[in-house]
């Protein structure tokens, strides 16, 4: 397995994941949305033959009124059923917040997560030290109400980062997604409704 910084040519299979595997799904403008704003920090797992079998999606806020600290949002976390139990989803949150810290440094990240979904809940409480902030009523389109969690980032500032100018990375990653998806089309904007939803 191999997790990776996601690409322009990934979008349509992290769509198709997000099909299996959510009842919440997105319009493929929307990835390109996260894709072209913020290119560090959605990765992907792939098998060893190259299929994407998992994904997070994951964006940057604007700070809260009265807030200076910058943090992250994860709009969309998803593994293919046949291929969880593997460390994937953990790997892919550590993967996007790590590149939160490195290339914007976010202090925290935040998540919208089912009340009814123990799995994500348990990873993200006991592997991921997110902790429950409050309860969104009817959050979701069905109705039911969402965990609103936070994960404070600090420790993964506090260690070493690879020397890597992040400002040129930043840079090259973006002109990478212009020069492969310069079709004229319209990709600003969010999603409708909610900022995301999680799982």
């Amino acid at each position: 397995m191999n997790i990776r910084c996601a690409r322009p040519e990934d979008l349509m299979n992290m769509q198709h994941c997000n099909l299996l595997c959510l009842p919440e799904n997105y319009q493929m403008k929307y990835y390109f949305y996260h894709g072209l704003t913020w290119p560090q920090v959605s990765y992907v797992a792939e098998d060893d033959k190259g299929n994407i079998v998992g994904y997070v999606l994951a964006k940057m806020e604007e700070p809260e009124p009265g807030e200076e600290s910058t943090h992250g949002h994860i709009t969309s976390l998803a593994v293919k059923r046949s291929y969880r139990r593997l460390g994937l989803a953990q790997k892919l949150m550590n993967q996007a917040s790590k590149a939160m810290v490195e290339c914007f440094n976010a202090q925290y990240v935040s998540l919208h997560v089912r009340k009814s979904n123990r799995a994500a809940l348990n990873l993200y409480t006991n592997s991921l030290g997110f902790k429950i902030l409050e309860i969104e009523p009817k959050y979701y389109a069905d109705g039911e109400d969402a965990y609103s969690m936070r994960r404070d980032l600090s420790e993964l500032a506090e260690r070493p980062t690879a020397a890597t100018d992040m400002a040129d990375l930043q840079s090259e990653m973006l002109e990478r997604w212009i020069g492969n998806n310069d079709k004229g089309g319209n990709v600003h904007g969010g999603h409708g409704g909610h900022g995301g939803h999680c799982c």
